[in-house]
């Protein structure tokens, strides 16, 4: 059985479905597979930090007022352990409301589902895409050996399809997620601490903090089969006590660290974004973000360009929009990893003065948080 559709969007996390609802503004029906079931998608327990640029982009689809239970990030406090340096950025300074919201994945996935619903979006959720055939139509095959001829296939999976990345690069780190509850509250600052194992980061997310603890996969490893008290007491001494002691901690789970860039789109009819395009290290809070912006522009070059969609020259117009923010993202995460992740004495003097100029110089700092929040073009 063969459909034919404009343009069909594999995955329906919420890459994928902030990509269907920014399309359906654009003058589009798109189609949404989903190999997982609709509860699955939702179930998902990991905590998620959006800048105020992703605020603003799901303000636009209708979506921003349905989330609850977020927490806005009003202050970070940036420092080295073992060298001199810390520098404070304010979204007051920046003249935004926050920062940063952190909020768990279930809650952005439920939200946006409804929004799909509620719009009449056709998204068919146990859908597993098998393969895409580029071409003028592509062609979309799912497990079920049904097929679909769409101008434009968008693979918006997460990275859990086949792809051979452009470049990789294993950090050789892993991360170490989970929840802790602080001695003294947290009025939305977050903390940034770089140490020669990797950075962590505080997020405050409801009372407690979103711990994202980076090292060494075998340190990580030993990390989550330490009992609670003995994880906390590691985690004070790693990351100090500004906010007191660590008084509790959930169930930790690790992750493996990596930079990966796929290609840039080279044939027709077919185009990645989000995780499926790039995956970049956690630090700053890059990656997520960036795949949001992906698909809000891909939208957005879809609607001012609709008689070319999916054509090599379309294609090849959306990269070179996107290259700035993409290729400075991976950048500057790598950077901050590569620079920051060692304990070799000239550097650790260096990181120390840029830190403390960033804290001097209003200019740079802003200059420094917009392209957080916005991207590398600020």
């Amino acid at each position: 059985m063969t459909e034919t559709a404009d343009v069909v969007i594999a995955g329906a996390g919420p890459v994928g479905a902030v990509c269907a609802l920014a399309l359906l503004r654009a003058g589009y029906a798109p189609r949404v597979l989903e190999a997982r079931p609709a509860a699955a998608v939702g179930s998902d327990t990991r905590t998620l930090a959006l800048s105020h640029g992703t605020r603003l982009i799901l303000e636009r689809l209708g979506v921003w007022e349905r989330l609850n239970a977020l927490t806005p990030i009003t202050r970070i406090h940036i420092s080295q352990r073992g060298g001199l340096g810390t520098t404070h950025l304010d979204a007051v300074e920046v003249g935004v409301p926050a920062l940063g919201y952190v909020l768990g994945y279930a809650t952005l996935a439920a939200a946006l589902a409804a929004a799909l619903a509620e719009a009449g979006i056709d998204v068919r959720y146990g859908t597993a895409v098998e393969r895409v055939l580029p071409g003028t139509p592509a062609c979309v095959e799912t497990a079920d050996r049904h097929t679909i001829d769409a101008r434009l296939a968008i693979i918006a999976d997460g990275g859990r399809g086949a792809s051979t990345p452009a470049l990789t690069h294993d950090y050789r780190q892993a991360a170490l997620v989970c929840e802790v509850e602080t001695e003294l509250p947290h009025r939305n600052l977050a903390y940034e601490r770089f140490t020669p194992d990797g950075p962590a980061a505080l997020l405050p997310h409801g009372q407690r903090y979103a711990l994202v603890w980076t090292a060494p996969p075998d340190v990580a490893a030993q990390l989550a089969n330490l009992s609670d008290e003995q994880f906390l007491d590691r985690l004070y001494r790693h990351v100090g006590g500004r906010q007191g002691r660590f008084l509790a901690a959930t169930p930790r789970r690790i992750f493996p660290l990596t930079l990966a860039l796929a290609a840039g789109p080279t044939l027709p009819g077919v185009v990645r974004i989000g995780n499926a395009a790039h995956t970049l290290h956690p630090v700053s809070g890059q990656g997520f973000n960036i795949g949001i912006r992906d698909a809000w522009e891909l939208a957005a070059h879809a609607g001012d360009a609709p008689q070319d969609l999916g054509s090599r020259a379309w294609l090849r117009g959306y990269a070179a929009g996107r290259r700035s923010d993409v290729l400075g993202g991976a950048g500057f995460t790598d950077f901050l990893v590569r620079v920051f992740s060692n304990d070799l004495g000239p550097l650790r003097h260096a990181r120390g003065l840029g830190l403390m100029a960033l804290e001097v110089l209003p200019p740079l700092k802003a200059f420094v948080a917009r392209r957080m929040i916005f991207g590398a073009r600020g």
